[in-house]
């Protein structure tokens, strides 16, 4: 049975609000466990399992799947289609809120997602700043936001720095709208992150790193020295110091530094603090 069926079956239709695109292709999703590269079994955490087709492809190859869904009208359609298969527990709650530490612990899981586009920014952040972090994320996204995180300096983002600052993504898979019903007025990209197990990049503190890098970003398209005067609250001249003491010119712009330069803009921070 299609999505559209089994939705129609229950009165339920797919929410714009929650940016509902189910992805059905089932050689996509295939593939989709297949770059997971799951070791026997394997934790897995899976974000937005809508109908559940994702879901039924890791069941088939992971030792334990917890799938978080939001919308409460799928939670008892996705109980009933898995009520035979103990090794997948749903959950029901949004993700930016939900306390799974418990549930993961210790255990190294990795992440597989078909994550609704409007909020893909935000969970990505809250899964590495606020969520034990995964081994490996494998994600669909917009394309034009995979373009994003794996963008090199000249076109770097917040997005970009903080990705790269926790793993090593890569565009695995290119799609089109039609493996996925509604059909989405984007094309989307999976995107598969390697978490790293310790930053690339030497920071005297992850908080402070961040607090420097949105400062530098805060200000779209100004020059550095503007956008950290204003973001770190300095002075012209304080900033331009700073800058200089980490060996970046005050006229270039956020998006052209490389992690290692915002490491270093960070760590001039930290010797001004004292």
């Amino acid at each position: 049975m299609n999505d559209r069926h089994l939705l129609d079956g229950r009165g339920i239709a797919p929410k714009k609000s929650l940016g509902q695109s189910f992805l059905h292709d089932p050689h996509t999703l295939e593939k989709i466990v297949a770059l997971a590269e799951l070791p026997p079994g394997a934790t897995v955490l899976e974000i937005g399992p809508g109908t559940g087709n994702l879901t039924r492809a890791l069941a088939r190859a992971a030792g334990r799947v917890i799938a978080v869904e939001v919308d409460d009208r799928l939670i008892p359609l996705l109980q009933d289609t898995f009520a035979d298969q103990p090794h997948v527990e749903i959950v029901h709650g949004d993700i930016l809120t939900l306390d799974l530490a418990g549930k993961l612990g210790d255990t190294p899981y990795i992440l597989v997602a078909n994550l609704p586009y409007y909020i893909t920014s935000a969970i990505l952040r809250h899964v590495f700043e606020r969520m034990p972090r995964p081994q490996r994320i494998v994600v669909t996204v917009q394309r034009e936001v995979a373009e994003r995180l794996v963008a090199a300096p000249g076109d770097m983002s917040l997005l970009a720095v903080s990705v790269q600052f926790y793993g090593q993504p890569r565009i695995a898979l290119r799609l089109s709208a039609g493996a996925f019903w509604p059909r989405p007025d984007v094309d989307s990209a999976v995107v598969r992150i390697d978490v790293h197990e310790r930053p690339p990049v030497d920071v005297p503190d992850e908080a402070l790193f961040f607090r420097v890098v949105r400062a530098g970003f805060g200000q779209k398209r100004k020059q550095l020295r503007n956008a950290i005067s204003a973001g770190l609250g300095l002075d012209k001249a304080a900033a331009d110091a700073l800058l200089q003491a980490a060996g970046i010119d005050p006229q270039r712009r956020a998006e052209t530094l490389s992690l290692e330069e915002w490491a270093a803009l960070a760590r001039a921070v930290a010797e001004m603090m004292g």
